[in-house]
């Protein structure tokens, strides 16, 4: 072989290396399945306290709840006409759902399994209601994609405000120093609130129209946001005010939920190429992990020590991601 032709071999092997180091698939994570009833459309998931799994199952006004030791589930019925969005555990350990069909926020005693109804404001129409957080004063904030946000306070009064913007709040997530954060899917931007007179504070990515779909906070108070049509994943410092951006690696990518651990890596769940994607931030690096089943469609991400778990809306199915 000529020198020539040697080098340009040796260059194609250390790109394909390069590339499958940051992109590839890791051998030692594997995705394992579970089904849930035909006809649930799992959205979130929350892992419970109890060692199960809650998900919201939107299309039979219920909350689920997995057994993985077993692969049981059992479903909670929330109400005629409800249709729950998000589920996330409370610091009191119970189900905090918010559910679009009731139009309120519900709860659901872990040991009782009683289900308890929060009601909105009237005058707020159809909110859209989509996830929930709570602060570091337990406080529980919300967000309505119609164009609100809100907060059912200790004393169980709700509040709901009108969003800069209009449209858009989906997800939303706590800091470790207690501020709450939202991102506006239809607005793109990122709302920092106002935990005392429940205002926001605009904060807007380098990409414009993005999308911001999900967001999270790591263990450094750093803001991570899944940008929905800008195929991207972004940062924000709220400290400098920075903000830094990474294109999701795939054809077309469709980052929807986004998720930290509790390592500081990073989860997202790519539509576009039905896959979990993780991302270290020393490194700068995604790898990328193929889910089994086609059209999983995960919309959202939580965990746990040691796990990761998607909800598989288009497969009704829950995923889990062992990360030790």
């Amino acid at each position: 072989m000529c020198s020539a032709c040697e080098r340009f071999f040796l260059i194609v092997v250390i790109l394909f290396a390069l590339l499958n180091g940051a992109q590839g698939q890791n051998s030692k994570l594997k995705i394992k399945e579970y089904k849930v009833p035909k006809g649930s459309h799992p959205h979130d998931v929350a892992p419970a306290p109890d060692g199960t799994v809650w998900y919201t199952a939107q299309h039979q006004e219920a909350l689920g709840i997995l057994d993985p030791k077993t692969g049981k589930t059992k479903h909670v019925h929330l109400g005629d006409g409800s249709s729950p969005h998000g589920v996330i555990v409370g610091p009191d350990g119970n189900a905090w759902i918010t559910d679009s069909g009731l139009n309120a926020m519900v709860r659901v005693n872990a040991l009782t399994m009683e289900v308890t109804v929060y009601p909105l404001p009237k005058w707020t129409g159809y909110a859209n209601l989509n996830t929930a957080t709570f602060d570091g004063k337990g406080t529980l904030w919300f967000t309505g994609q119609s164009g609100f946000y809100g907060r059912l306070l200790p004393d169980d009064k709700v509040e709901v405000f009108r969003s800069p913007k209009g449209r858009g709040p989906y997800g939303i997530a706590t800091a470790p120093n207690g501020d709450v954060y939202y991102a506006s899917l239809a607005g793109s931007y990122v709302g920092k609130v106002n935990l005392e007179n429940g205002s926001v504070e605009v904060l807007e990515p380098p990409t414009r129209g993005q999308g911001a779909r999900r967001v999270w906070a790591d263990s450094k108070g750093q803001i991570w946001v899944a940008e929905w049509k800008g195929e991207r994943l972004a940062r924000y410092i709220p400290e400098s005010g920075e903000w830094k951006e990474w294109k999701l690696p795939g054809r077309n990518p469709k980052p929807y939920a986004v998720y930290v651990d509790e390592n500081d890596v990073v989860w997202l769940s790519d539509f576009g190429n039905n896959s979990m994607v993780s991302f270290d931030q020393e490194k700068e690096e995604f790898r990328v992990y193929k889910i089994p089943s086609t059209g999983a469609k995960v919309r959202q991400i939580l965990g746990r020590k040691g796990e990761v778990w998607g909800a598989e809306s288009g497969q009704d199915k829950l995923l889990l991601i062992k990360t030790n």
